[in-house]
């Protein structure tokens, strides 16, 4: 069911028999695209058997996630950098190159 304001009913979850829903709102929006990558995305949307629409916001929604994930990487890295790790060194090197490079 749609809304006047673009909001659908969409099924999140179906456990047993219990379900989920949730409304998502929706935004019409235009898109500039080349023409060869607008062909094979068409062809790909029905081999999966979905809309355009539904296979660009699928892509989109995989490319934010991902996004998402290597900047929460990032920070736990910095994260990590900031609290200087113990490496049993004391901050001091206490080995010679060759000992590291075996020639």
């Amino acid at each position: 069911m749609a809304g006047q304001s673009g909001e659908e009913f969409v099924p999140l979850t179906c456990t047993g028999w219990s379900v989920t829903r949730k409304y998502v709102e929706k935004q019409n929006i235009t898109l500039s695209l080349p023409k060869d990558i607008l062909r094979e995305a068409k062809h790909l949307a029905v081999d999966q058997g979905i809309s355009l629409s539904g296979f660009l916001v699928e892509a989109l929604k995989e490319r934010v996630r991902r996004l998402r994930e290597i900047e929460r990487a990032g920070a736990r890295q910095r994260a990590l950098m900031r609290r200087r790790l113990k490496l049993g060194t004391q901050g001091r090197v206490t080995w010679k190159r060759d000992q590291l490079h075996a020639r």
